[in-house]
């Protein structure tokens, strides 16, 4: 790695604090048994205090004894926690006002030598791709399986400028990172819109709500065979079957976001289509998953390509002369009147699902059709408004991807 003149390649454990177990792994499970816990006392941090960047969270709590037993555990302001397990690689800095405690077994701890490294520059280089490629083993675009060994952590080299320089980088990139989290506050406030949206127009909150007949889905698809259907079934469509360009095939990533978006491309040959045409599906379908993450729906859009779905697919081509599509997609996975009834289905069910004979029986409170018409545009808006929204975020994640490995290189 080329580095500017007054930078230096180091490890991990030379920016480490000069004690023992600086960088270690929490104590093993049996270490921290639940029946050591205690109704207040000193905090026992977890994997999620990491994951959110919150120490408020947790109610796992051990006496002095205890916490005197296990202090080489112990966290203190500045030092730097890291999920292990589950989710692995999410890291947080303890502020000065946490409250003492030690971290479980879940959780690796970093304390810096913070007379030779800021806490906030390690915490981005850790988080940078560079990092996370020769420090976590991960391989781009993959998630983090495991965590390699303490040994070999220590072992990681750390590009280290003067701490002058670290302190600009580090607002360089926390400056950035500000942005970010703002964009995804504002996507996760479209989200709420299209919520709030549902319940005051077509939802429990609409004064007429409970006034409205009650409908099965079923009497609102069209009145032709196949209105309602599920994909090709065993044998009919097989995996080997699938080819790198033809008739597209939607799945369960298709609808899993409760709006239509595309996944993992499938297609199978137009020789092959001929024998499933009758599993096509139509701009305007509302398209239900029905396996593994069930009960998610989306509506299909208008430009779509010729396609049909698989197995893991509930279609429905709606009569909209009753019904619009927007409005059933988003009964099925909003409206607590429906919801409701799937749990119901699934009460006592080894493994919840859906199936098409109950999606056909489900009932939903059906609003006058020029509501709905209301309900459709304003959906659109704030899809519109979601979709610019998302677009600047992935704009802004590359450009800190980018700022992260210029960082790191002494190129900022």
């Amino acid at each position: 790695m080329s580095l500017p003149n007054e930078w230096s390649l180091v490890s991990l454990n030379e920016v480490a604090a000069p004690e023992k177990g600086a960088i270690r792994r929490g104590p093993f499970g049996g270490s921290i048994k639940k029946e050591i816990f205690v109704a207040d006392g000193y905090k026992v941090y977890e994997q999620q205090n990491a994951i959110e960047s919150n120490f408020e969270i947790g109610h796992y709590f051990i006496d002095e004894q205890k916490f005197q037993d296990m202090e080489g555990f112990s966290v203190k302001a500045n030092d730097l926690i890291i999920s292990c397990a589950g989710t692995i690689g999410r890291i947080a800095i303890v502020p000065s006002d946490a409250r003492p405690g030690i971290i479980n077994q879940a959780l690796m701890r970093i304390r810096p030598n913070t007379s030779v490294i800021m806490p906030r520059y390690l915490k981005w280089f850790l988080e940078s791709p560079i990092a996370k490629r020769d420090i976590f083993g991960q391989v781009a675009g993959t998630a983090l399986k495991n965590l390699a060994a303490i040994s070999e952590i220590k072992k990681s080299q750390i590009p280290l400028p003067p701490l002058e320089e670290q302190r600009r980088i580090a607002a360089i990139l926390d400056k950035a990172d500000e942005v970010r989290r703002k964009r995804k506050q504002a996507i996760a406030l479209t989200e709420e819109l299209l919520k709030s949206a549902f319940l005051k127009i077509v939802g429990s909150k609409n004064p007429d709500y409970h006034q409205w007949k009650e409908v099965v889905l079923a009497e609102l698809a069209l009145p032709v065979k196949g209105s309602m259907r599920t994909g090709p079934f065993g044998s009919t469509l097989l995996h080997s079957e699938f080819v790198d360009e033809g008739i597209a095939v939607l799945g369960i990533d298709n609808a899993v976001q409760n709006r239509f978006a595309w996944g993992e491309r499938r297609f199978i040959t137009s020789e092959k289509y001929k024998s499933l045409k009758r599993y096509t599906i139509k701009p305007g379908d509302v398209i239900i998953t029905i396996m593994g993450t069930t009960g998610r729906s989306a509506v299909v859009p208008e430009d779509i390509p010729t396609a049909i779905n698989t197995k893991h697919l509930a279609a429905i081509t709606l009569d909209n002369s009753k019904a619009l599509p927007e409005y059933v997609s988003n009964a099925i996975h909003q409206d607590p009147f429906v919801l409701h009834q799937i749990a119901l289905r699934n009460r006592g069910a080894i493994m919840a699902g859906l199936n098409l004979g109950i999606i056909k029986e489900l009932k939903v409170r059906l609003p006058p059709l020029d509501q709905q018409v209301i309900y459709s545009k304003v959906i659109k808006q704030i899809r519109q408004k979601q979709e610019k929204l998302e677009r600047a975020a992935n704009d802004t994640n590359n450009l800190f991807n980018s700022l992260l490995q210029k960082a790191f290189r002494g190129e900022l």
